[in-house]
């Protein structure tokens, strides 16, 4: 008879380890420490004020598990090189339904000012036509700068700068309706045509978003007095700039010298 031979045991494999770089380090030692205080109920504020973090970071530490926070550093990098030109590589792939060199594609985006290696573009357009490429992000400028777009004068936006502005407004009928009133407001108090605020502030209230119908709400409920300051040449801008001034002075002695020396500063300076 066949002898038996037992099976081996299982092999029991190490638990899987985040590799000892210096930020996994780094990320363990806070990760432990912001655990250790928060297990003390420590508030978010005494631990950011002990550790000297923000407090964002604190809660991304606090909130997700350890072998979480290096994926979530590599999701925050920097983007490559090759960044700025994928959404020509991937419009003109689809234009050339493939058939394309990626060499002429490199010697074209060379031209536009790329400076990574022929490689990066090579690597990029095999993931393209496996069809595992990431869609491109869409380039969304910023509410403030969209905000400063439609606050300057026309003339003085750059040719992208009032295109970027259109493409905007077409993708946001509320953002084109603000735009309108901005100007328009903008105008009134560049102009000082207090004549035509009431209408303005009809117009506003009438279909304007709620945000701008609230503002046009509170300019109704002192009418006179914001009517006369875009119309009159007189206003408290003097005085505010001198208690400016005075605010200024008391912060930069504060703590430091007594009262009669501020009072000196005060009436002397100009």
């Amino acid at each position: 008879m066949p002898v038996e031979v037992p099976e081996p045991p299982p092999m029991l494999l190490p638990p899987a380890e985040l590799p000892r770089t210096q930020i996994i380090e780094r990320n363990r030692h806070r990760y432990e420490d912001i655990h250790r205080l928060v297990d003390k109920r420590w508030t978010i504020s005494a631990i950011a004020r002990r550790l000297n973090l923000d407090r964002k970071t604190l809660h991304r530490f606090r909130d997700r598990d350890l072998d979480e926070l290096p994926a979530s550093a590599r999701e925050r990098r920097p983007n490559s090189v090759l960044e700025p030109f994928k959404a020509y590589l991937n419009s003109r792939c689809t234009e050339a339904q493939g058939q394309i060199s990626g060499t002429r594609l490199f010697l074209e985006i060379q031209a536009r000012g790329y400076r990574g290696s022929h490689q990066v573009v090579r690597k990029h357009l095999a993931a393209l036509r496996a069809g595992t490429v990431e869609p491109v992000r869409a380039d969304i400028p910023s509410p403030r700068k969209i905000a400063s777009w439609i606050m300057r004068p026309r003339e003085t936006l750059t040719e992208s700068q009032d295109q970027r502005l259109l493409q905007v407004r077409l993708a946001c009928p509320d953002i084109t309706r603000a735009c309108d009133l901005a100007r328009a407001f903008a105008d009134l108090v560049r102009h000082r045509r207090g004549n035509l605020l009431l209408e303005w502030i009809r117009q506003a209230e009438q279909d304007a978003p709620k945000p701008m119908q609230g503002f046009a709400g509170f300019l109704r409920l002192d009418l006179d007095a914001v009517t006369a300051g875009l119309t009159l040449l007189w206003s408290s801008g003097v005085v505010e700039g001198h208690v400016n001034r005075v605010k200024t002075l008391k912060r930069a002695m504060y703590g430091r010298a007594s009262f009669e020396l501020l009072r000196i500063r005060i009436l002397t300076q100009p």
